[in-house]
């Protein structure tokens, strides 16, 4: 018992001889895998309880011999409608609302307003979260000043928000009929509040460019992913442009500039968090997949997976006393509030501008959106932050965004000769 925190803060310096920076080595329960350990017992707490309720309801058959004020609820959490919806072409988005009789200039508005609201959300939230992670706060010419660490309090920020945005759009608006149980969205919640606790963690570790062409490279492990939870198939083009961002990421990250700054160089600790970020990240997109099989909107799926994520975040905290003091550090440094707000903010925003853009204009358009937010993301991050790329980075980047070009482009062909196939004949599902 007493020999884990030896072994735990042995492991930064093990690691192929890293070098951590000096102030991530106060303490061994600075260490990022300490604390990933320490945040997964807060879910645990709460998980293993959850589960047996679940388990003893079941065995019970608690459907037919329940009864009393809390059997509607139970049903919701345990048990469901059950009804699924068969008619959906594909499960992970709903049906696309055809412009009707609109003018073109009223479509190129809504065009523009769907590109400048996503770009506005996402680069805003990309610059925030490299502020917030890498740079300190209240320093002055004496005081250093202080930095703040504790990167699920940031998690927690922005599921709250999203939770509360999501629930009164659903309040406000009217919403299909609720099939899935409830319970199922908490694994798409833990694995969603893990890999954004990888994402601010990584920061620390690695440049903001680094993370998000790791980011363009998730198609990787979607794919995988796919053929594991949802046994899917892919055409050959997407093998292609999975092993060219490969490559174009691989060049990048070999190109390391020999005078950065020891806190954005690139260190083993970095690519694992990048690695467990891209893999939660993954199984979160397949497991939602298979959820959007039940009769529910993109908000019902946003609003079921932010309560379960609010749920396990506030209760990690409390039981760690994270959560004072970081409602301390934002008393201490009204600056850092302000960021975490907006931060939240241009989460919660931006994912309605997704269902938004997707609704009016279909997948492909919001991909090209997205793909060019990501170059912008890179450039902006260089710009403010004094990010160097090589040559190489350079060439890694443009190969990048090539294939990620490519993706799209092979995609909306396929869909298009989809369309042309005879009705007894399917085409091969993608990502």
């Amino acid at each position: 018992r007493f020999c884990l925190p030896l072994v735990l803060a042995s492991l930064p310096t093990m690691a192929t001889g890293e070098q951590i920076p000096p102030a991530l080595q106060d303490s061994w329960g600075d260490f990022w895998l300490f604390r990933f350990f320490v945040n997964a017992a807060g879910y645990a707490s709460i998980v293993v309880p959850g589960f047996l309720l679940i388990q003893y309801f079941k065995r019970r058959n608690y459907l037919e011999t329940g009864r009393g004020i809390c059997f509607p609820v139970i049903k919701s959490c345990v048990f469901g409608s059950e009804v699924k919806s068969v008619h959906q072409e594909d499960g992970s988005l709903p049906p696309r609302a055809e412009p009707t009789e609109s003018s073109t200039a009223r479509q190129v508005f809504k065009l523009l307003f769907c590109a400048a609201g996503l770009q506005a959300s996402y680069l805003t939230w990309g610059v925030l979260q490299e502020r917030v992670m890498t740079r300190t706060y209240g320093a002055t010419e004496t005081d250093p000043g202080e930095k703040f660490t504790d990167s699920q309090f940031l998690v927690f920020m922005n599921r709250i928000l999203a939770f509360t945005v999501a629930g009164l759009y659903c309040a406000l608006t009217k919403q299909p009929r609720h099939g899935a149980p409830m319970y199922k969205y908490s694994f798409a919640s833990l694995s969603n509040i893990l890999s954004s606790w990888c994402q601010y963690e990584a920061l620390k570790y690695i440049s903001f460019p680094t993370q998000v062409l790791a980011k363009a490279s998730k198609v990787i492990p979607v794919m995988m992913m796919g053929k594991l939870v949802s046994r899917k198939s892919y055409e050959y083009w997407e093998y292609l442009t999975a092993a060219l961002i490969s490559v174009g990421v691989s060049m990048f990250l070999l190109s390391s500039a020999p005078n950065r700054h020891v806190s954005t160089v690139t260190t083993f600790s970095g690519v694992v968090l990048l690695a467990g970020y891209i893999i939660f990240d993954s199984f979160t997109s397949n497991w939602q997949d298979a959820l959007f099989t039940y009769k529910m909107s993109p908000v019902q799926m946003m609003f079921g997976v932010n309560v379960f994520s609010c749920l396990f975040t506030v209760g990690s905290l409390l039981e760690q006393g994270a959560l004072l003091e970081s409602v301390r550090f934002m008393a201490r440094h009204s600056e850092f509030t302000a960021h975490a707000v907006l931060l939240s903010v241009c989460s919660a925003c931006g994912q309605l501008f997704i269902f938004y853009t997707i609704n009016q204009f279909g997948a492909a358009v919001f991909t090209i959106i997205m793909t060019l937010r990501q170059a912008f993301a890179i450039l902006l991050s260089c710009l403010i932050y004094g990010h160097s790329v090589t040559v190489v980075g350079g060439l890694g980047v443009a190969v990048v965004f090539m294939a990620l070009f490519l993706r799209v482009y092979a995609r909306s062909r396929m869909k298009k000769r989809s369309k042309k196939l005879p009705p007894g004949e399917t085409s091969v599902q993608k990502v």
